[in-house]
């Protein structure tokens, strides 16, 4: 064999070595697709308005360059998710669809140009639904570090409850170190939460206004100086008596109804009333010649709405939630926590105001 020839044929098979091994490289790599494809989770469906929840295995999607998945320890239950379920929430979604707004857990994989988080890091997320899942897809941006010395399980506490108070505390009202705060429905989720932040950061006095007093009684456990329970009288004429006739510089209220009509008419001069919710159902009018009389404000928060407003202002909230919680500053109450299977129960739980502070889905 002349040597040009033989120089060919080994070329040949240098090429014929090299095509093998990237047809090896493609079928390994087709075998990775398929291994994605045909991976399940389970999920919590909301496949009918009004209907019970169901659990289902679904098929894993695959990530998109920013996105990441996170295998999901803990999710929070929020009284927006119970709404969304009903078709009643502000944010409608197309049916068959997985609740959930917030969550704790691992990072499990991470797309091609995630920079900020990688696999194995802790982290809560926030996603408009979803987050009641074993896994949970969402963008880098909506994932926050879960500090040292935090629990997934108070981590997962923290994005709603705690995101609502501090920006209607701090970014809405204001509150200054030594006011007064009354907050409303006191004993839930956002309730402690803001008894929390007011209390124990901004170093404000409070008083808790609640429905029962066991509930009265978890709030000054928690941090309020005082207690009202606005079934067995006068909201007003209550806070009246606890700060001789002065009333209150800043309300949080969640419940809407006359119990806000009260806390309005509570107020000190220039006082400052945030609106966080309508738990009682009933969305109350403004009477604005009490605003001009007393020099007063009312506030309204939708914190879910600075995602897309102003996300800096909305992405501190949860990174300030996060920090105090290390420092030890705010302890986040959960009041039950549930099965993925459970969570019909855990919906409930809070539709029948038995809950205090967080309820949330243990998925691992």
């Amino acid at each position: 064999m002349t040597a040009p020839l033989a120089g060919l044929l080994r070329l040949q098979r240098g090429r014929s070595s090299a095509s093998g091994k990237q047809l090896l490289g493609l079928s390994s790599l087709n075998n990775d697709i398929l291994s994605q494809s045909c991976r399940n989770y389970r999920a919590v469906l909301c496949t009918e308005l009004t209907k019970p929840l169901i659990i289902r295995n679904l098929p894993s999607p695959s990530l998109q360059l920013h996105e990441v998945r996170v295998g999901v320890h803990y999710c929070g239950v929020n009284f927006a998710d119970i709404l969304a379920c009903k078709g009643l929430y502000q944010e409608k979604h197309c049916l068959p669809f997985t609740p959930g707004m917030e969550f704790s857990g691992m990072v499990m994989e991470t797309g091609a140009k995630v920079s900020t988080v990688q696999e194995g890091d802790r982290v809560i997320g926030v996603t408009g639904t979803s987050a009641m899942a074993e896994e949970c897809v969402t963008d880098q941006k909506m994932l926050w570090p879960i500090p040292e010395g935090v629990s997934y399980e108070e981590a997962a506490a923290l994005p709603v409850s705690y995101g609502t108070a501090i920006l209607a505390l701090e970014h809405r009202a204001r509150t200054q170190p030594g006011e007064t705060v009354l907050v409303t429905a006191a004993a839930g989720a956002t309730g402690l939460a803001a008894i929390d932040v007011a209390a124990n950061v901004l170093k404000s006095k409070v008083i808790a206004a609640a429905g029962s007093d066991h509930k009265c009684n978890l709030t000054l456990q928690k941090g309020a100086a005082h207690s009202v329970n606005y079934t067995q009288g006068s909201l007003k004429e209550e806070v009246k008596k606890l700060t001789d006739n002065r009333g209150v510089n800043v309300v949080l209220d969640a419940v809407g109804g006359d119990i806000f009509k009260e806390a309005l008419h509570s107020l000190a001069w220039e006082g400052r009333i945030v609106v966080v919710g309508f738990a009682g159902g009933a969305i109350p009018s403004v009477p604005a010649n009490l605003l001009l009389l007393k020099n007063v404000s009312a506030l309204g928060v939708f914190w879910g709405r600075y995602r897309e407003e102003d996300f800096p202002v909305f992405s501190s909230s949860i990174s300030s939630a996060l920090w105090y919680c290390q420092e030890r500053r705010i302890q986040p109450h959960v009041g039950a926590v549930f099965n993925l299977e459970e969570v019909n129960e855990a919906f409930s739980r809070v539709t029948q105001r038995k809950s205090t502070g967080k309820v949330v889905i243990s998925i691992k």
